[in-house]
């Protein structure tokens, strides 16, 4: 069959069912063979980094791999930042995209770049195919490390003159490949029995859980240990919904803008169980030899080099999240020590009662609305049960921490890279692999004027994804910092004295829209939105003095938390407001 044949095969074997991207020159043959294929669909999307966001999004609700595609050049140099993106958050990612004829490869022929060397630092693993022989297995070879061992992107490089030459299909979806292999089952049984004793033998243990829960589809494995042991978890930002957000043992989400407890929690404890998470600064704050300075860490990873790369591992356990939980659930209860549940059952009620001392709190500020109140809003109409997108900053930070997630896969958000315009594409990638979801988008107005262009696609395909802004006027992070840390100086960081009607944009896409600005008109505008058929957006103007709170500053350690100003009603903790 041709080489673009074969790719196709390849995509389908591995579950493949969508394809985002735009065509050019050297992807024409691509979009070509896709024209005539009833198993993908191709979405067109109006610029190439909402196309890898959309494979984001369809790749982190499903667990498959999300395929998009790029033509050479300036096409494919606009896949750079969700590729960068999918490698800090570990999102198992395709990216195919076009080259130069193999024999100009090299001579600066018009859009060439080498986007192999480009990319070399943010993928697992990438292929420049010149040969179109090489195609059938390195697609194979591609969708397997993308999905396998610690999830990530690969990039496919396939110069234009090599889709159409016959090749012999390659049916293998396991490839063998003797340089890869990531770790499989749980891990060593004598470091997870030594873990099993640590946490039998611990006071004020914690579990510290993140995204590698999600990945490694380790929910279920997570609960029931903390259940079985009593020991309170933490989330963090890409963890959120590993562990339900209403289980009495939820303490929250730790770290720079998380739940006061959450932090407490850490710096008392004497034990911390980490599992698929990357100990980065956001959590343990620039200072890290300041964060839980008494506590034993057992760090369990799919990626061995994470173990003791940020902080230093006493027990490290390679292996796979829901295994080795499981593993270590049973060593736990094969212990011949007696279980305290009293003792840990005191625990969870100091740190109840840090919840209880230092919950969220919203500003006061008659006829003005709230950030936060919106956040609540969404949640309450949709009753938890939606896949919420942000973008990145405080609107982020707001809804992690006031929308409460009990399942995994519902959290879509930008966490390593912090991708401002992540949002929007990454909803529609979701809303593509689960049509029959609410999807909603929270974004701030900095984040959505950057990829607002897809609303343009959403239409297009009907995708009704449902966008709620929550517009300050500001970049509102970086204000923030200005006003607590530069004097007020607000460089670069204020859209006045022009914004435009963001209502008025989606109506010209023929989207439904609407725009709030007093706080008795926001329940009825979202549930509108939200009734509407296709996509919807609302524009609610929000307090330009909000500010996220807690806030852990850089240059200080967890100790700095500043808690949050000293008036104001209450916001929830960690449960629905």
């Amino acid at each position: 069959m041709r080489a673009v044949d074969a790719t196709l095969a390849s995509l389908k074997r591995a579950g493949v069912n969508a394809i985002f991207g735009l065509p050019g020159g050297p992807v024409i043959p691509l979009f070509d063979a896709l024209h005539d294929d009833p198993d993908i669909r191709t979405f067109l999307v109006r610029h190439e980094q909402g196309a890898g966001h959309m494979a984001e999004g369809y790749a982190k609700v499903t667990g498959r791999a999300g395929v998009c595609t790029a033509t050479s050049g300036p096409g494919a140099t606009n896949l750079v930042t969700p590729i960068a993106d999918a490698y800090m958050d570990s999102v198992p990612l395709v990216a195919i995209t076009g080259q130069v004829g193999a024999s100009r490869v090299g001579t600066d022929a018009f859009q060439e770049a080498d986007i192999v060397g480009i990319t070399l630092p943010i993928v697992k693993h990438s292929y420049l195919i010149k040969d179109a022989d090489d195609l059938p297995q390195a697609m194979a070879e591609a969708l397997h490390v993308a999905q396998t061992g610690r999830p990530g992107p690969v990039l496919v490089d396939v110069c234009v003159d090599q889709w159409a030459r016959d090749v012999e299909d390659y049916t293998e979806t396991d490839p063998p490949m003797p340089g890869y292999r990531p770790p499989d089952g749980a891990g060593h049984p004598r470091q997870l029995e030594a873990a099993a004793r640590a946490l039998r033998a611990a006071e004020r243990p914690v579990i510290y859980a993140g995204g590698g829960i999600i990945s490694g589809e380790a929910s279920a494995e997570l609960t029931r240990l903390s259940e079985i042991t009593g020991i309170p978890v933490n989330t963090t930002l890409m963890g959120l919904g590993g562990f339900p957000g209403t289980h009495p043992l939820f303490v929250g989400m730790p770290g720079m803008h998380g739940i006061a407890a959450a932090t407490y929690a850490f710096q008392s404890s004497d034990v911390i169980l980490a599992v698929g998470v990357r100990f980065d600064e956001r959590v343990l704050s620039t200072v890290m030899n300041e964060w839980a300075p008494n506590a034993k860490i057992i760090h369990i990873d799919v990626d061995p080099a994470e173990i003791s790369k940020n902080r230093s591992a006493h027990i490290g356990i390679a292996g796979q999240a829901a295994p080795a939980l499981a593993a270590l659930a049973e060593a736990y209860q094969a212990l011949p020590e007696p279980h305290d549940a009293a003792r840990r059952a005191a625990w969870v009620d100091q740190i109840a009662g840090w919840k209880r001392q230092h919950p969220y709190r919203i500003d006061e500020d008659p006829g003005v609305i709230q950030p936060q109140e919106v956040v609540q809003a969404v949640y309450r109409i949709t009753r938890g049960d939606a896949i919420v997108c942000t973008d990145v900053g405080q609107h982020q930070m707001w809804a992690a921490q006031h929308y409460v997630f009990d399942r995994p896969r519902r959290w879509i958000t930008s966490g390593g890279l912090g991708t401002m315009g992540f949002g929007l594409p990454a909803a529609l990638g979701a809303q593509v692999a689960l049509p029959d979801e609410l999807v909603v988008v929270i974004s701030g107005d900095g984040s959505f004027e950057m990829t607002l262009q897809e609303l343009s696609t959403a239409q297009m395909y009907n995708l009704p994804v449902k966008v709620v802004i929550l517009n300050n006027g500001y970049l509102g992070m970086v204000r923030q910092w200005q006003e607590l840390f530069w004097d007020g100086r607000y460089a670069g960081s204020s859209f006045a004295p022009f914004q435009p009607s963001f209502a008025g944009i989606a109506q010209a896409y023929g989207i439904h829209a609407a725009t709030v600005h007093a706080p008795e008109d926001l329940d009825g505008a979202i549930a509108e939105a939200f009734a509407a058929d296709g996509p919807a957006l609302v524009d609610v103007h929000v307090s330009p003095l909000a500010k996220v709170f807690p806030m852990v500053p850089s240059g200080k350690g967890p100790d700095g938390i500043m808690v949050g100003p000293a008036s104001g009603r209450l916001g929830g903790g960690g449960t629905p407001a």
